[in-house]
């Protein structure tokens, strides 16, 4: 153990004494303060939950990456989603490579700020889990290592120091930067995630665990953020559950164990499959032997899935983990007493400028339930939210014990499984209906034998079962306390229930369309009534009154002894907002278990509300004209209701509850047609002509390489070891013939999905055109024609690199590299060949520090900044790329511009749309093989493979497209056929239109075309 380290765990005696003073001044949770780290006492835990200012919080967070949202001004949009389900933190990652492309220079302004980033978070009332790496994995390039670092002659990840010194300038940065945000200093961070998923790198043994290697590393990367000044608890992601870096192990411990788990895959082909041998079964046992002095926390759970070349779509991927998935498989966590719970992703966003790794395309969606687009329409999304808002008003979930799930247990049959979760401190318990088999698609009948306060007793106690329909899980409780007033039991789930004026309280139930459910109160309250609707069946037995209800569309409501209740089908309760009134700091927006509570029927989305005086003001989203009431309010004599800054005039229910209308009528768009814009042609392959000069390219003269793959040619051929790392690759190799060659072997890589293409003096040899599965390819080209000796030729070779793995096999397979891996010219010498290789201008020295450092490739007009706004287009010849495209192989370039106008309070998410629809041309037409990459104000947003697919439709958020003035598109179009290609349509399209109370962002920098120095 490093010496800082042992003196962190020595200060925690000294800390304890300290918590229990501080923390006498303001609400607590009682003489259990829960262990501190030593550093500071505002975040503790115990097993069974993290305190935060003394009081329980269960952590509901959902990973989201500002690196994948470029634009800082939407941030606060996306937060306030995530708050507005119910959850109170983000989890986040800082790729290193995207801030660190040119070693010692860390760029953290502009779109990497991540001051805007924490800003935004505060301001919505989000608690932040930071995971700086120096690994993220993420599905990023080399998992988030920097390309130059690949190239060392250490083991990536390790404690060699060559490794170590590499990672120092980044992690001092990332630590000071993260450590002024911390809750200490008034900040929403509240833990940090050293490194991430080392125990199951490769090559470092789980049986021998932990080796000295591993040990000595995580050892260093928690040094690097105490040296930072960290002093929030740290928490360890375990990829297997092994127990590694548990604090109980005492080997090298954070303070906080977490596991992750991805239990349906990535199949996304096959949304409808399960692959069920992979749900866990025994995670409490597991938790309990690896940590028991932690609460049980999942700092990754499968949010959704990605895609890759030749694939699916993203929507296949929101299928496979749908809201079925999350009541099935999420509620399953919860059994096992999860109280730390980071859903991942919760909003994906887009792996622009060549920032994703080699095995997925342009989107990141993720099938998330925020979608790429930032709308909030998938059915996940609202599922997550009634979960999250039960357990946020649930304080005996924080300490409940969990019990084992037995099948056939408490009188349910055998094909129902049941998890109670014991009150341990409280009468109230929980218990989790699933079936058996996790899959299943059956409506099974069951009835329930449960211990309550009134006895025992068979549920329900009308006469007739419960049914469970398949994919479906539930939450039934005993002896639930609403503030004094004891619901016995309910079948039906709670979505919440809050305080309203003087002692009113009001409680909202829900079902799944034609169940049946009960619930009971004591009589002592007096006979609930039914206010509003029909049909419920009111029955004293016993000491309850036994309340009986077939859930239909239609809500019911229900009166007794300062208690209201509301009877929802569950597509309703949809609609139904738990918001939190803000407080004064430090608590601010977050969430607190003492915040007072407003519950808002609204539709689509409520982002915030606040009450002053007799008003409610309530900022929010409506995509058709909404009924907005107000449910539940702290405030008996609420009269107004401002919606968007705008007061609307209101009437009152015959329940007496506050309501109003927010009229939504679609707005005229005046949206260009991409075909019918003048477009300007350049082509951006002059380099296949023999007289091109390239002079100052970087000579490929290294003879050695640090590579773990070593070289099979006579010079160093790796992109990587030149330092150029993103997007496309162009090799020229010069010889002079002798007149006996007639064909060329070519071993070249790129990453899934790459393709190339070859010249020779300008005519063109053929090509690899990609497959999703295939990384590397090897090639015969040969010649249609007989050299000429003594005749000085040169290759020309353009490569799409897709970017490093972010992990595989062994170690450093990260490493390997793309480029040119071998070659042969028949009849010659590899010798006899020179060769000259381009990336992305100045390489590491990239010329973009707005856009960074992966934003550009090799080719010409990339190269020149041609993609940025206000190219020097004016003389370049009239064409367009779906009238006429490019009439052979090889690689045009065309830009356009337009102007838009979106009217301001709606929010217009729009997407290019290559070929107009999902259906790609057929392989037998001329011109099927492209590839096309999308610039939007010099952003690469979209690479378009129309070959491979799938994606065909690319969003690109507002701030980067300008919603509200002139805008510069550009396209690549690298035909890989002989007859050349031109795209089928492309056109920009609205993926929602909502009326809407966020905050426009402004746009983010674009700069200007200027000529760049040191050009080629």
């Amino acid at each position: 153990m490093l010496l800082s380290n042992s003196l962190r765990r020595i200060g925690t005696l000294f800390c304890v004494v300290y918590v229990h003073v501080a923390l006498f001044s303001r609400p607590c949770i009682g003489k259990d303060v829960g262990k501190s780290n030593g550093l500071q006492n505002l975040v503790t835990w115990d097993k069974h939950s993290v305190i935060v200012r003394g009081e329980r919080i269960m952590i509901f967070s959902g990973e989201f990456h500002p690196f994948r949202l470029p634009v800082p001004g939407l941030w606060l949009d996306v937060f306030q989603k995530i708050k507005s389900m119910g959850f109170n933190g983000v989890s986040f990652y800082v790729d290193w490579s995207l801030v660190e492309g040119k070693p010692g220079q860390v760029v953290t302004d502009g779109i990497w700020s991540l001051e805007k980033f924490f800003q935004a978070a505060t301001e919505s009332g989000i608690y932040l889990i930071a995971r700086p790496g120096p690994y993220i994995n993420a599905e990023t390039t080399a998992g988030g290592i920097p390309g130059w670092v690949l190239r060392i002659n250490a083991t990536i990840r390790s404690d060699d120091p060559e490794y170590l010194n590499t990672t120092e300038n980044y992690m001092s940065k990332m630590g000071e930067i993260i450590e002024k945000a911390q809750i200490t200093h008034g900040g929403p961070v509240i833990m940090v995630q050293p490194e991430n998923e080392y125990g199951t790198w490769p090559d470092v043994s789980d049986e021998d665990f932990p080796t000295h290697m591993n040990r000595e590393y995580m050892d260093y990367v928690e040094k690097q953020l105490l040296d930072a000044g960290i002093t929030v608890p740290l928490i360890v992601n375990d990829h297997k559950a092994l127990g590694n870096w548990a604090p109980d192990s005492g080997l090298g411990a954070m303070d906080i164990y977490g596991i992750d788990s991805y239990p349906l895959r990535y199949d996304c082909a096959n949304p409808s499959f399960w692959p069920t041998y992979r749900f866990p079964y025994d995670w409490q046992l597991l938790n309990a032997k690896y940590s028991p002095s932690t609460p049980f926390s999942i700092v990754e759970f499968q949010g959704g899935s990605g895609g890759g070349w030749e694939g699916v779509v993203e929507e296949k991927c929101a299928e496979l983990v749908n809201e079925e998935a999350a009541r099935v498989v999420y509620k399953n966590n919860y059994g096992f007493g999860i109280k730390l719970f980071n859903i991942y992703m919760t909003y994906g966003g887009t792996n622009w400028g060549n920032l994703g790794y080699q095995g997925g395309y342009t989107s990141y969606d993720y099938g998330a339930a925020i979608d790429e687009s930032r709308t909030v329409s998938r059915e996940k999304y609202s599922e997550q939210k009634l979960q999250a808002n039960f357990l946020k008003v649930s304080p005996a979930y924080l300490t409940a014990t969990p019990g084992t799930g037995v099948n056939g247990s408490y009188g349910a049959p055998a094909s129902i499984a049941v998890t109670p979760l014991f009150g341990n401190g409280t009468h109230t318990n929980f218990y989790l209906i699933r079936h058996a088999n996790f899959s299943s698609i059956a409506s099974t009948e069951y009835t329930l034998q449960l211990p309550t306060s009134i006895g025992n007793i068979s549920i329900p106690q009308l006469g007739g079962h419960l049914s469970l329909n398949g994919r479906d899980s539930k939450f039934h409780v005993t002896d639930y306390d609403l503030d004094g007033i004891n619901l016995i039991y309910s079948t039906a789930e709670i979505l919440t229930w809050a305080r309203g004026h003087a002692s009113a309280r009001v409680l909202i139930l829900y079902g799944g369309a034609d169940e049946v459910h009960e619930f009971a109160l004591s009589r002592q309250l007096g006979k609930p009534t039914v206010v509003e609707g029909s049909d419920v069946t009111v029955t004293p037995k016993g000491r309850a009154w036994v309340i009986k209800w077939n859930v239909e569309k239609n809500r019911r409501v229900i009166r007794v002894s300062g208690l209201e209740i509301y009877l929802l089908w569950r597509n309703e309760a949809y609609e139904y907002w738990p918001m939190e009134l803000p407080s004064e700091d430090p608590i601010g927006n977050f969430s607190s278990p003492s915040k007072e509570m407003v519950i808002v029927k609204g539709g689509y989305l409520i982002r915030t509300v606040n009450i002053i005086g007799d008003q409610i003001e309530i900022i929010g989203d409506v995509n058709s004209t909404t009924a907005i009431e107000v449910i539940s309010a702290p405030v008996r004599n609420l009269n107004t209701i401002i919606f968007n800054h705008q007061k609307l005039q209101t009437s009152r229910t015959k329940l007496g509850i506050l309501t109003t209308s927010v009229e939504y009528e679609k707005p005229f768009l005046n949206i260009p047609s991409l075909i019918d814009l003048e477009w300007k042609f350049s082509n951006s392959l002059p380099e296949f002509e023999p007289s091109y000069d390239d002079s100052t390219w970087t000579d490929c003269s290294k003879k050695t390489t640090n590579n773990p793959r070593g070289l099979d040619t006579p010079t160093n051929l790796y992109s990587m070891d030149y330092g150029y790392h993103t997007g496309s690759l162009i090799y020229r190799g010069h010889f002079v013939s002798s007149g006996i060659e007639s064909f060329l072997s070519l071993n070249v890589s790129g990453g899934n999905g790459f393709g190339h293409s070859v010249w020779l003096n300008g005519t063109f040899l053929g090509c690899w055109t990609g497959s999703g599965s295939n990384s590397t390819a090897t090639q015969d080209l040969e010649f249609p024609n007989r050299l000429i000796q003594g005749q000085s030729y040169v290759f020309t070779i353009v490569i799409d690199n897709m970017g490093q793995d972010e992990e595989a096999p062994g170690t450093d397979a990260i490493k390997f590299p793309h480029g040119i891996l071998n070659y042969q010219l028949q009849n010659r010498n590899q010798q006899d060949i020179t060769w000259k290789l381009t990336g992305n201008l100045g390489g590491e020295s990239y010329h973009d520090s707005v856009r960074g450092p992966l934003n550009e490739g090799a080719m010409y007009a990339e190269r020149q900044g041609y993609h940025y706004p206000k190219p020097p287009a004016s003389r370049w010849e009239l064409l367009n790329p779906m009238n006429d495209g490019i009439s052979e192989a090889g690689i045009g370039f065309f830009v356009t511009s337009f102007t838009l106008d979106i009217p301001h309070g709606w929010d217009i998410p729009m997407s290019f749309v290559f070929n107009g629809s999902e259906a790609r041309s057929s392989k037998s037409e001329k011109g099927f093989n492209y590839r096309c990459q999308l610039f939007v104000n010099g952003y690469q947003f979209g690479k378009y493979i129309n070959n491979l697919g799938p994606q065909v439709s690319f969003p690109v958020p507002e701030g980067i497209l300008n919603h509200n003035g002139l805008n510069y598109i550009a396209l690549t179009l690298w035909a890989q056929d002989e007859q050349g290609a031109r795209l089928g349509n492309l056109q920009l399209t609205p993926t929602a239109i909502i009326r809407s109370g966020y905050t426009k962002p402004e746009p983010v920098p674009q700069p200007s075309w200027v000529s760049r120095q040191g050009v080629y």
